[in-house]
């Protein structure tokens, strides 16, 4: 039986970047945006609790979906298992990609 895929999804947000882990991701119908679903959050049997793990449990507890820019996406990988989500600072200059608006 074939083992359910889950990504590893570094983005910014507000001068921070966030790393968070979930079973789906999708182009969304949206123009510019992904969607993320399933969120994986660490083990609750570990000992060990991490604060900004907890925070971003926290904020996407009721989440069912979230759209996330495009541009502001860093790096998504399939990963063979969920790891601990965080956030750090943002550190350095990013620089956008240039993207061209839909034609009507």
């Amino acid at each position: 039986m074939q083992k359910e895929a889950i990504y590893r999804i570094k983005f910014l947000n507000q001068d921070e970047v966030y790393e968070v882990y979930a079973r789906n991701i999708y182009q969304s119908d949206l123009w510019g945006f992904l969607e993320v679903e399933n969120y994986v959050f660490g083990s609750q049997t570990q000992m060990v609790v991490d604060p900004s793990e907890e925070k971003l449990e926290q904020q996407f507890e009721d989440v069912e979906r979230s759209y996330i820019p495009m541009h502001s996406i860093i790096r998504i990988d399939e990963v063979p298992e969920g790891g601990v989500a965080k956030i750090t600072e943002a550190k350095g200059t990013v620089t956008n990609f240039p993207v061209m608006p839909p034609r009507n």
